[in-house]
């Protein structure tokens, strides 16, 4: 049956004064099939018209929430972005209203909403960009999810049980993926520091594992941008291994760093996991085969194929530090032929460069080891005078990962 305006109203009073959260969020979530039946009442809506009509018929502002839901589904039914989603943040701005005076249990609408208004940026941006017009929607939906997380956090009079700040987390990532998709990563800083100096917050680990998941893949990622690898490997591992298993997308996005780190250290990705991430495979197993082969060659024909994705995914600087990984494999062979000789000539070594396709000269070549010996990747020193590698009798050439700073 369809639900009309009135029904609608009557509905959400009753929503409200049960204070049931979860049919709250389905109400105004614009996909919800009442939205349908709420465009074929009005054809053509205006705000003022079903102000002055339907206005006062339940408490404020939950009169104009109403009035613009109904704006929203007919600007989205329309297909106007930009519309819709100005009308959504203004919904959003007088859903504070209520918000900020009451406990938790509007935080499932709260969530419903800023997602919304989120997704409509999105679509908004794209629809101007492929129209040659300047859009910056996503920009406004992260100030409002900002000033969401203000609400959330300065709640001091909520039970601890039916707190807003239950929904920190979640804004947070939600902030986040907002700063990410236009650009403005450095202003991540300015949300961790207000998060991490409020003391009152529950531990991370109380909340919703989907809300922990997002937020370590975040923090890991301004970890890797940062170059701090070592913390971008803790928390994007944390993030992995709590990710649910059908969330698929979700734990490929996060291997995606992930992966690169845990090559840096020297342990290489299976074929099993492999198979199951089958664009990871594509893109990264031509740098792991050849990791693998010592095959030089290889890999730089790899880095100049993927160079513009890599790039787009800020991993080329990366995978080219984990080029070392395929020298001290080459170099290694060459112990490995000379039976693990203690003392090998410097010319095998740059014969083993020249037949993987590294033209360089013998001076280049010895500087290749001697980086290698430098890095830790071979454990020895270079007799200049003989022209000699001498190489430890033990350990020659370390485990990568038992290098004193393996992601250095």
């Amino acid at each position: 049956m369809a639900m009309t305006f009135s029904d609608f109203i009557r509905t959400l009073g009753e929503t409200i004064q049960a204070e049931n959260g979860p049919n709250l969020a389905y109400l105004l979530r614009p996909t919800s099939p009442h939205g349908k039946d709420l465009v074929k009442e009005f054809r053509n809506p205006t705000r003022e018209g079903l102000t002055s009509r339907y206005g006062g018929y339940i408490e404020s502002p939950w009169d104009d929430i109403a009035v613009r839901y109904v704006m929203v589904t007919a600007h989205i039914a329309r297909k106007r972005a930009g519309e819709a989603f100005n009308e959504q943040s203004q919904l959003v701005s007088q859903f504070f209203r209520y918000f900020i005076n009451n406990t938790g249990w509007t935080l499932p609408a709260l969530f419903s909403m800023l997602r919304d208004l989120r997704d409509l940026a999105f679509h908004a941006d794209n629809y101007a960009k492929y129209n040659n017009q300047k859009s910056e929607c996503m920009e406004s939906a992260a100030g409002v999810v900002v000033k969401a997380f203000s609400n959330c956090m300065t709640d001091r009079t909520s039970p601890p049980s039916e707190s807003r700040k239950w929904g920190v987390y979640y804004v947070v990532g939600l902030v986040l993926k907002c700063y990410f998709r236009v650009k403005r990563i450095s202003l991540s800083k300015n949300i961790l520091r207000a998060l991490n100096a409020n003391p009152d917050i529950p531990p991370l680990s109380e909340y919703p594992r989907s809300h922990q998941v997002t937020y370590r893949y975040y923090l890991g990622m301004l970890s890797f941008l940062n170059e701090d690898y070592n913390k971008s490997e803790q928390e994007l591992t944390l993030a992995f291994y709590q990710c649910y298993i059908p969330a698929h997308s979700n734990q490929e996005r996060i291997l995606t760093y992930l992966l690169p780190l845990r090559v840096l250290r020297g342990h290489l990705p299976t074929r099993d996991l492999m198979d199951r991430f089958p664009v990871l495979d594509e893109l990264f197993t031509p740098f792991i085969a050849a990791i693998r082969a010592g095959d030089l060659s290889a890999y730089d024909t790899a880095l100049d194929k993927w160079e513009r994705r890599l790039l787009e995914l800020n991993l080329w600087l990366t995978l080219e530090r984990a080029r070392e990984l395929c020298i001290r494999g080459l170099f290694r062979r060459v112990w490995v032929a000379t039976d693990q000789s203690t003392r090998i000539p410097v010319s095998m070594f740059h014969c083993s460069l020249r037949l993987k396709g590294i033209d360089v000269s013998m001076e280049e070549a010895e500087c290749y080891v001697a980086n290698m010996i430098y890095q830790g990747y071979m454990r020895g020193y270079i007799s200049h005078e003989k022209k000699m590698v001498v190489l430890a009798s033990a350990n020659a050439f370390p485990r990568v990962a038992d290098r004193s700073a393996p992601l250095s």
